[in-house]
């Protein structure tokens, strides 16, 4: 085998800094433009809601821009011209805002079509991203670069929403359509600062096993669905994202509704939250990079532990849904985020791993069949989490109730996703060799 320079340290921080730009722009779509059509322009909820389920939806061709990023030999444009189309996307969608209200038809589909395009552009720039990660970055450091490029996204993610919100005062639509310009063009050029003749430094295989033009995508598809493992871990995956994002939608009106917290303490609760998420992913980045000499045993062990973890902590609020007044529920809250994050960025790492163990396939396909499973995991877990709770406390009429049978069937999840990983990540003879090799 012949080996090349992977990424380094900076390299990764670069890496980083484009999943910050996603997040960014992606921040705009889901949360700002959110609230601007319920609160501003007094839209109903379920407007906003189906717009970004439908950009998960459109997130299911990822597998498709994976494999084209696989096809071609370099995976910098695919990044760049993935963002670009989310940029467009977001663009589109703040003008469609300022439009739907006074047209409700043209705008209407002027959403669809943007929210189409930010799906697009989140597949096609995340899954060749992750597969830039996944071929570039050396085997001991990939839980590491995980944390990085997570805890880099969220950072973006917080710092645009903090920025616009204090630029937006007061508000107006022309004053929205200049803020959102100035993140997406941010966004847009920090990418492509970052990128420049960054893939020259990525682990270049000259000589490998799979030497030789990747498959076509149709037999791709069939290589992966044949493999056991990459099976095993495409439904831990969906089952582990969908547990992780039932609670998105319903933590902070069960705070409210139970606990009798303000909008503010509520907000304050949701920033715990994801102080814990930050926390949980710092120390398994550490912890996965600092214990990862056989790759994926040490990982499985941060997944499961992490799955387990998250199954406690909302067994916990669940509990607190019957208590009332007097449960700690801020300590409740991060360690549910610090479980979270842990096993998210645990998982990833292991993604990454396995992410190269095809015989012919290669990381872009594989990747995007995993973003795929998580995408829509995603898009379901945060409708049926919220669907779940409207139902159950129509049905009972008792609030507290409700939210502990969701928090109850979300700790269910947690639990299964343990054992799909203790199944999913155990070691295949293709990686290990491949690992031994290099």
């Amino acid at each position: 085998m012949a080996n090349a320079k992977g990424f380094g340290w900076l390299a990764i921080v670069r890496l980083g800094a484009v999943q910050a730009s996603i997040g960014a722009i992606v921040m705009l779509a889901t949360s700002l433009l959110n609230r601007v059509m319920v609160v501003e322009y007094g839209l109903i909820a379920a407007i906003p809601a189906g717009l970004v389920a439908w950009h998960y939806a459109v997130q299911l061709s990822r597998p498709i821009w994976g494999h084209g990023s696989d096809k071609g030999r370099r995976r910098t444009p695919w990044i760049i011209g993935g963002l670009g189309i989310l940029a467009l996307g977001a663009l589109m969608a703040v003008n469609a805002t300022v439009i739907i209200n006074e047209s409700p038809i043209l705008g209407g589909v002027m959403a669809a079509l943007a929210f189409t395009l930010i799906g697009a552009g989140v597949g096609a720039s995340g899954t060749s991203l992750l597969a830039l990660l996944a071929s570039g970055v050396a085997r001991e450091r990939r839980a590491a670069a995980a944390a990085v490029t997570w805890i880099m996204m969220v950072a973006g993610i917080v710092i645009s929403a903090a920025t616009a919100g204090a630029l937006l005062d007061p508000f107006s639509e022309q004053r929205l359509v200049m803020v959102a310009t100035g993140v997406v063009l941010c966004a847009f050029l920090l990418t492509c600062a970052v990128t420049f003749r960054l893939e020259q430094q990525a682990l270049v295989e000259a000589e490998t096993d799979r030497a030789g033009p990747p498959p076509d995508f149709a037999e791709a598809i069939r290589e992966i669905l044949k493999e056991q493992a990459a099976r095993r871990f495409t439904l831990f995956i969906f089952v582990s994202m969908l547990a992780y994002s039932m609670q998105d939608l319903i933590l902070e009106p069960f705070a409210g509704l139970v606990f009798g917290m303000t909008p503010g303490q509520s907000t304050s609760l949701a920033g715990i939250q994801h102080g814990g998420v930050l926390a949980g992913m710092i120390a398994a980045g550490i912890g996965g990079s600092a214990f990862a000499g056989r790759m994926p045993v040490e990982l499985r062990v941060w997944i499961v532990t992490g799955c387990v973890g998250s199954a406690l902590a909302l067994v916990g609020l669940a509990t607190g849904a019957r208590v009332g007044a007097g449960w700690p529920l801020q300590a409740n809250v991060f360690a549910l985020g610090f479980c979270n994050g842990a096993f998210a960025v645990a998982a990833i790492g292991a993604m990454m791993g396995l992410a190269g163990s095809g015989e012919r396939t290669r990381e872009g396909v594989r990747m995007g069949v995993w973003g795929a499973a998580q995408a829509i995991a995603f898009g379901m877990g945060g409708l049926l989490g919220a669907l779940g709770v409207d139902f159950a406390r129509r049905s009972g009429g008792n609030d507290a109730a409700a939210f502990q049978l969701i928090f109850a069937i979300e700790a269910g999840a947690f639990v299964l996703a343990a054992f799909l990983a203790m199944r999913a990540t155990r070691r295949v003879p293709a990686l290990s060799q491949r690992m031994a090799s290099t």
